[in-house]
């Protein structure tokens, strides 16, 4: 079993993940509460911690992962803001599609950084490249999931979504294809997990649990919460248990 097949099974498994939130759009507000639970979950137990550890190999200490997340959280959420504000200046429905669009793709990034991650696992030893892809096999329907339900919240239409589904479920592949020709220098591995961290921090929190809680109303608001918290929950536990 080499990096390649390992994808292969995370293109299955986002694209699974895409698909099943398609089919339940019209309960769209349980999708996304569920998916900013293991958005959050993904950053707070996997992304921020494999950050702050790949800083302090590489001789430094936590401040330098934890600034790149400060930095991703603020950049995202300054481009968000902006687009946000053209909308609201009269511009229609193209700003808030940018902004689906823009979200979903720092999501496909973070999906073609999990295919070089089993790529360079690969590269240290075949044990650690199994460990490594079961981690991301486990979360990567969750990132089809999101993906989804990302474009359908900013006003997509199906097709859109689908496409950016497809766009997400290949980029693993692509990514492990990668290191078969490069190898990743150690150092960049943090500030990249920080960085991206911070990225899906603020969509998470800013943007579709806001959103999921707008959409349910208050009557539904506790349930909301809690189904996020099993999101992320749930999150922590396909991580542990593919480790």
């Amino acid at each position: 079993m080499n990096a390649l097949w390992l994808a292969l099974a995370a293109m299955t498994a986002t694209a699974a993940g895409g698909l099943l939130a398609l089919r339940l759009r019209e309960r769209a507000h349980w999708v996304l509460g569920f998916s900013a639970g293991i958005l959050l979950g993904v950053v707070a137990f996997e992304l921020l911690p494999e950050s702050v550890e790949q800083s302090r190999r590489a001789g430094g200490g936590a401040h330098a992962a934890l600034l790149a997340a400060l930095a991703g959280f603020v950049l995202f959420h300054a481009l968000q803001r902006l687009l946000m504000r053209r909308h609201a200046a009269g511009a229609g429905a193209r700003p808030q599609r940018a902004v689906g669009v823009l979200s979903s793709l720092a999501l496909v990034c973070h999906s073609l950084m999990d295919g070089v991650g089993i790529g360079v696992a690969f590269q240290v030893s075949p044990a650690v490249g199994v460990a490594v892809a079961g981690a991301v096999i486990a979360h990567d329907f969750c990132d089809g999931l999101n993906v989804a339900s990302l474009m359908l919240l900013h006003r997509h239409g199906t097709a859109s979504a689908l496409a950016m589904v497809l766009l997400d479920a290949i980029a693993p592949v692509i990514g492990a294809a990668a290191t078969l020709a490069f190898s990743v220098p150690p150092a960049l591995l943090a500030p990249y997990l920080g960085l991206f961290a911070g990225f899906l921090l603020s969509i998470g929190a800013l943007d579709i649990l806001p959103q999921a809680l707008s959409r349910a109303g208050p009557a539904a608001a506790r349930h909301l919460v809690a189904l996020a918290g099993l999101g992320a929950a749930s999150m922590v536990a396909l991580t542990r248990f593919a480790a």
